[in-house]
């Protein structure tokens, strides 16, 4: 398969949440008969309802400046598939994804004709195996793996990590993970195995509860994320300035140039936790390289300004609050807002939460088969919200013209409710370049 024929193979096996097989069967019978790619590295498996890609992403630029060669796998990607696999922080090329995707579907479509599987491997099944097929074939010496959903039944917990890293838990997914807290962070804490090096945020009872659950179950303890102290908002550089304090150390005035909000010092300080971790297993990470390894990272489609916009794809309540904190503290101009969100979200939840912050509102539908309809969002809108600005059309390219026109000059464009809309706007505006 090329490039394009790997990607329509891929999407043909249908919506990546809505179309999963939570279990671990296949894709352990697909990574044995691939080979066991992910036994040829160490890896960091980081689990968690917000702050994962986050996580990853400090984790990756603290072990790219380190020199470690470092796979990343995340999800999900904003413009291209190949985002997902990346390789000493950069995408791997659409020639080596399609080569990998051959390979997979190959083994996959053998195991189906054998009988050893009923079925075919589902799509994020599949991405996840070509992943771990890259990252073997590239020799890295990490793995840092995202998990997709929840933590127990998750494709990527087949690869067994070595560091089972917990970001902050909320309420999300609850149709299939649970719905409280204790059940979703049981649900995520389910990675940490015997032989794991646990990494933690400490955060509400209830999932510090479920955490120490899991880990006296399986016998060992967990590391506590460190402190983060004396941050503030430096005005001449623009970016949150903190000490970050651990068990083993201090790290004094970090900046996080690129990652805005004050959410990402948390993920920050997981990250560096992690990567202390990983000097004990015997890495090569040196504490002087923390800071510009830190200062330097960026997250597409998190608090990310480009032009007239600004992109963040909160898609549950805990991700409206930190986006809603940042704009409160941060940005005075009026917003333009344009929304869109998946049907199983807390719609109505994040929308009480974000919709106070717009000036005016756009709703509208991403291109995908688990969108809400924008007539049932609109029904979703806080009854305060002024219906004189309030828009709604069911094409994303429209609602960006829409949200243009109706934006005063001093005004910003918030796109936000959903990572996928995220990165169906960032595909328009590029293509309008």
């Amino acid at each position: 398969m090329n490039f394009q024929e790997a990607e329509t193979y891929l999407y043909s096996l249908g919506n990546e949440v809505s179309a999963m097989k939570l279990g671990l069967e296949y894709i352990e019978k697909l990574l044995t008969a691939l080979g066991d790619p992910q036994k040829k590295y160490l890896k960091v498996q980081v689990a968690g309802t917000n702050g994962k890609g986050s996580v990853c992403a400090f984790l990756d630029s603290i072990c790219n400046s380190a020199g470690i060669a470092t796979g990343t796998f995340t999800s999900p990607h904003l413009i291209s598939i190949t985002e997902r696999v990346r390789i000493n922080g950069e995408d791997v090329s659409e020639k080596d994804f399609a080569r990998f995707a051959s390979i997979v579907r190959d083994t996959a479509e053998s195991l189906v004709t054998s009988g050893e599987l009923e079925t075919t491997p589902t799509f994020f099944e599949q991405v996840t195996a070509i992943a771990l097929l890259a990252f073997a074939e590239a020799k890295v010496d990490l793995a840092i793996l995202e998990t997709g959903l929840g933590g127990r039944l998750d494709a990527t917990t087949a690869a067994n990590a070595e560091i089972a890293a917990i970001t902050r838990i909320d309420l999300d997914h609850q149709e299939y993970l649970g719905d409280t807290i204790e059940q979703i962070a049981a649900e995520k804490a389910a990675i940490i195995r015997t032989d794991s090096r646990v990494i933690a945020l400490r955060q509400t009872r209830k999932a510090d509860q479920a955490i120490i659950g899991r880990c006296r179950e399986v016998g060992v303890e967990p590391r506590w994320v460190g402190t983060v102290e004396k941050q503030h908002y430096d005005d001449e550089i623009s970016a949150m300035v903190a000490t970050f304090k651990t068990s083993k150390s201090s790290y004094p005035c970090i900046a996080l140039l690129g990652m805005r909000g004050r959410h990402q010092l948390e993920n920050a300080s997981i990250a560096i936790t992690i990567a202390e971790e990983l000097q004990d297993v015997g890495l090569d990470i040196q504490l002087s390289i923390f800071d510009a390894s830190i200062e330097g990272v960026t997250h597409p489609g998190r608090l990310e300004y480009d032009g007239k916009f600004i992109f963040d794809g909160a898609h549950n309540v805990g991700g409206a609050k930190a986006l809603a904190a940042f704009i409160a503290e941060y940005e005075k101009r009026p917003i333009t807002m344009v929304f869109g969100a998946m049907n199983d979200k807390s719609v109505a939840a994040i929308l009480s939460i974000l919709a106070p912050i717009a000036e005016r509102m756009v709703v509208t539908e991403p291109s995908n088969s688990r969108s809400l309809a924008y007539s049932e969002l609109l029904e979703k809108l806080p009854s305060s919200l002024s219906k004189e600005k309030t828009f709604a059309t069911d094409h994303v390219q429209k609602a960006i013209t829409i949200a243009r026109e109706i934006t005063p000059a001093d005004g910003i464009i918030l796109v936000t409710g959903s990572l996928y809309l995220v990165g169906e706007v960032k595909r328009i505006l590029s293509s309008q370049i």
